[in-house]
């Protein structure tokens, strides 16, 4: 029951109230008047309790009772008030969350738009590193394009490489001792280490293209030997070239003519793509 239907009871029971007291005055105003006898004035005491009026008696009950009422909607009346506090507390708890919920929605979004950046941006920056690591694999690789890797030839304590190289050419390969006049640089590859029998390879780099041509196309010569005389590359390139050799040999087994240029495998004029073993050609 709301207030409102509770003051409209109240005002109702009030009203009734009043109307018996009415009536009971109106009864006691139409009773006939008994005459007092001298002798009865003497026995009645002024004071007794027992001799209240039956309608004060009736009007103080009605006025206890109203106070009941009155009471009993002071309490209703203080617990609607509690009741719309918390309800008031509730509400704007609510409008607080509802506003939380919308600030981290906005914020989500937020998040996801820079996250979707971020990762478009790290795309991009993976795609422009790859680019900028194989153009410098690319420029390494042109440095050593005038260079020869000599393997297997004999190390001695004290020797002059480039000597070493030309006596090499000359004995081994068949060339002229004029062949090559003079090497831009000649030296061991890496650190000699302690108790390694193997002789560290020999970089050569010759001061004409075609004399380091003339001298790679004589490797033949070497079939059957412990020497060897290859082309120097990145160590990435390298790498390439180890996963492209099995595959050339079964394609020439295939009756394919298949030819390895630097880390590209062309198969009867085509380049061989495959993303599992070529990933660096896309």
């Amino acid at each position: 029951m709301n207030s409102e239907e509770n003051l409209e009871t109240l005002q109702e029971y009030i009203d009734w109230c009043f109307d018996v007291i009415v009536m009971k005055k109106n009864q006691n105003a139409c009773s006939p008047v008994k005459s007092e006898t001298p002798s009865s004035k003497r026995s009645r005491p002024a004071d007794s309790p027992e001799t209240t009026s039956p309608t004060a008696k009736s009007f103080t009950d009605i006025l206890d009772s109203i106070d009941k009422r009155l009471s009993s909607f002071d309490v209703r009346l203080s617990l609607v008030e509690i009741l719309h506090r918390e309800f008031k507390s509730l509400r704007e708890s609510l409008e607080f969350s509802q506003q939380q919920v919308e600030t981290l929605a906005a914020e989500n979004a937020s998040l996801r738009d820079s996250v979707k950046s971020l990762t478009e941006n790290m795309t991009h920056l993976n795609e422009e590193n790859k680019k900028i690591k194989e153009t410098v694999i690319d420029l390494q690789a042109r440095s050593m394009r005038d260079n020869l890797v000599f393997s297997g030839i004999p190390e001695s304590a004290i020797e002059d490489a480039e000597a070493t190289v030309k006596s090499f050419i000359k004995m081994y390969l068949k060339l002229p001792e004029d062949t090559v006049e003079n090497f831009e640089r000649v030296h061991r590859l890496g650190a000699k280490k302690p108790g390694t029998p193997r002789p560290r390879p020999i970089v050569a780099k010759f001061r004409y293209f075609k004399q380091k041509e003339q001298v790679k196309s004589r490797g033949r010569e070497l079939k059957g030997t412990d020497f060897s005389v290859n082309d120097q590359f990145p160590k990435e390139i390298l790498e390439r070239r180890k996963v492209l050799f099995p595959i050339r040999s079964s394609l020439i087994q295939k009756g394919s003519r298949a030819v390895i240029a630097v880390d590209r495998l062309y198969v009867d004029g085509r380049l061989y793509r495959d993303l599992s073993t070529t990933p660096w050609l896309y």
